[in-house]
């Protein structure tokens, strides 16, 4: 991914808005791009935010998603949709769908299925880079929301950044719950003997912030509602694992079930609430659970 690493000089007096100052001094880009595409901010040393007035001598630390794919080839892929309008799509995503074009996967992804739908609904193509705001791993289904321009990314990515957007996840984990609520804060790092994992660390990474409630439980099971604050990869299930109960079906944090070894990643995107750019009011949509977890909860409920 694209970064900056640099010094604040000297031409910069009494404070300037970090935004103001990458747009404007640094030129990486523009405003509406700095909104939506920054996505970590390190100043001396420490976690920071696009308001902070940067002074001389402040070490600054950018990193930001890549620009607009020139290559991405429209698809016409099912797509399961919510709600659409001229600057937004809210989406119920299939399990087993990789959200962006990758290593292995140059095709068939979320992002080329909105390219097509956007070209379909008379929608330019030119420039276009799918506005994915938030992610949800390839085997996690469910509700998410993607902009078609680059003013409506940066209007969602500033409520998911403030952590005003609401978000509520179903989950089938491992194991019965102590207590049936709970609150989960910690610091989440990449894996440094495995850089495909997650873990929980004392000091370093980013905060991670996840609610849980038991909303039933079956002798070594229980279906558990998730509602994650921050938005850190892999949080739910790094967060589930950390407490013993790993999210059934799991392979990089729970490994393979022996009443369910078939079982395909247990965790879905029940709802999603947030403001709409254009629009009044706060938007609440919501997605059932799919047929894989009704195959689980039907087996658990017939052995009692």
């Amino acid at each position: 991914m694209p970064h900056y690493s640099g010094r604040v000089g000297g031409e910069v007096s009494g404070g300037l808005r970090l935004d103001r100052y990458a747009a404007e001094r640094l030129k990486l880009l523009n405003r509406s791009q700095i909104k939506a595409r920054i996505l970590e901010i390190r100043i001396n040393g420490k976690e920071g935010k696009l308001s902070h007035l940067v002074k001389p001598g402040d070490d600054l630390e950018l990193l930001w998603s890549d620009p607009p794919s020139s290559d991405l080839i429209p698809e016409d892929i099912p797509l399961d949709i919510l709600y659409e309008d001229d600057r937004v799509v809210v989406l119920n995503k299939a399990p087993g769908m990789v959200v962006h074009p990758g290593a292995g996967n140059a095709s068939g992804t979320l992002a080329n299925g909105l390219l097509y739908r956007r070209l379909s609904r008379g929608g330019s193509g030119e420039g276009f880079r799918p506005g994915i705001v938030h992610r949800l791993d390839k085997d996690t289904s469910g509700v998410m929301i993607a902009a078609y321009d680059d003013e409506a990314l940066a209007f969602l990515a500033d409520q998911f950044k403030s952590r005003r957007v609401k978000k509520s996840y179903r989950a089938i984990v491992r194991g019965v719950f102590t207590e049936n609520t709970g609150t989960l804060e910690t610091r989440i790092a990449r894996d440094r003997r495995d850089r495909k994992r997650f873990t929980v660390s004392e000091a370093g990474g980013k905060p991670a912030l996840t609610r849980y409630r038991v909303i039933r439980s079956w002798f070594n099971y229980s279906l558990v509602l998730l509602r994650p604050k921050t938005g850190r990869t892999h949080q739910l299930r790094v967060h589930m694992s950390y407490l013993g109960h790993p999210i059934l079906g799991d392979p990089l944090y729970g490994g393979k079930d022996g009443l369910f070894p078939q079982a395909g990643l247990m965790l879905h995107a029940k709802s999603l609430a947030l403001y709409l750019p254009g629009k009044e009011g706060y938007r609440i949509f919501k997605t059932p659970l799919p047929p894989r977890f009704f195959e689980v909860l039907k087996k658990l409920k017939g052995k009692g």
